[in-house]
């Protein structure tokens, strides 16, 4: 192991050569080990890496950098359990793999686990207003509920709101850091980053020592909707990070959400004009879910046994609850009006509702319009 994350170190050393050309570089020699062993011939076939970058390649002997940063590396493995995450491992986030410019190396505090790779990223001001919270909060807590992993990049104001309400509801976040992991910024968020190790992860493409230098965050920022399907916008103003979050996601072919606001309110200029340019405009949490919903199908789903019972696979860890259940009884085929469902329930009008749409969210139930709802064999 430690050999083979020497040279996956060694690799992300070699200057001038960024994540594009090392994911090249990949597809061709599959290992680092290869890619550094290459002869000047083998490097210079590869299309597209210039001469001067396989000269760099070729000619890298800064092996002490290496075991120096092995060193760190154990060391803060020991004392706070941080570890390396590369990308020939199997816990690399599978939606990371998928953008242009995925990083060599996360350094990362908790756990990546298999169904991360449904999630949705949840960004906004650092100056938010109590609507922006309100917001977020409300999406987050219904996001999470879906068993869907949160996504967000610690900042203050609402990425900071985002993580705590997942937290809140028992769901997964993982937060990007644009620094070192060894010193999570900001300061204040020190509680929040050890919550999300525990119950999340906390990752950075940022070696030990990293400070949060301005530069870092668009870099950051990519990672941020790299690691969802879907990226919200809550607010923002016409030069936010946030915007920048929404145009790597554009590239990376991922959805866009925007959060509209007052036309008098600047940290509305941003969102309005993501819809402006055909950002999908959100009014509640299942706009965002229908809009993946061909990529939640494996997630969310469900089937009826031979008794008529009604009960979810075992898929993203969700599981139909006995109101779901006493709901979904008095449900057929023919959509039914809510007035009807609560007498035959005898549940309060604003618990139904509630329950109806998280059945919406897990697929079982659909809407017919008319407040009229029928069961989705």
């Amino acid at each position: 192991m430690k050999d083979d994350l020497k040279y996956w170190l060694a690799l992300s050393l070699v200057k001038d050569i960024g994540p594009v050309t090392i994911k090249k570089l990949l597809s061709v020699f599959r290992s680092p080990r290869k890619i550094l062993d290459a002869s000047l011939d083998e490097l210079a076939d590869i299309d597209d890496v210039s001469e001067s970058r396989v000269k760099k390649i070729y000619e890298f002997d800064e092996w002490d950098m290496v075991e120096k940063e092995i060193e760190a590396i154990n060391h803060y493995a020991v004392s706070q359990g941080i570890k390396v995450i590369t990308y020939g491992d199997s816990e690399y986030p599978e939606n990371l793999r998928q953008i242009d410019d995925p990083p060599v190396l996360l350094y990362a505090k908790g756990n990546v686990i298999k169904e991360d790779k449904y999630a949705v990223a949840i960004v906004g001001s650092r100056d938010m207003s109590e609507y922006g919270k309100r917001v977020a909060t409300a999406i987050t807590s219904e996001l999470a509920s879906c068993g869907l992993t949160i996504i967000s990049g610690m900042a203050r104001g609402i990425d900071s709101a985002a993580h705590t309400e997942a937290l809140k509801a028992g769901g997964r976040s993982i937060a990007v850091l644009g620094c070192g992991i060894d010193n999570p910024y900001p300061s204040e968020n020190i509680k929040l980053f050890n919550s999300l190790s525990e119950r999340g992860c906390v990752i950075s493409e940022f070696s030990f020592g990293t400070p949060p230098n301005k530069e870092n965050f668009p870099k950051r920022n990519r990672l941020i909707s790299g690691l969802s399907l879907g990226v919200v916008v809550v607010e923002a103003t016409k030069n936010s990070g946030s915007l920048i979050t929404a145009n790597c996601a554009l590239n990376q072919g991922r959805e866009v959400f925007a959060v509209p606001g007052s036309i008098t309110f600047r940290n509305s200029e941003g969102t309005n004009s993501l819809i402006k340019k055909g950002a999908k405009l959100i009014q509640n949490t299942n706009d965002i879910l229908e809009e993946l919903s061909s990529q939640l199908k494996s997630f969310i789903s469900f089937s009826k046994n031979k008794s008529g019972d009604i009960f979810s696979k075992k898929s993203g860890g969700l599981e139909i609850t006995n109101e779901e259940k006493a709901i979904c009884y008095v449900l057929g085929s023919e959509p039914k009006h809510i007035d009807l469902i609560i007498r035959e329930t005898k549940m309060p009008p604003a618990r139904l509702l509630g329950i109806l749409l998280d059945l919406e969210i897990k697929g079982i139930v659909k809407q017919a319009g008319g407040q009229k709802f029928y069961l989705n064999y």
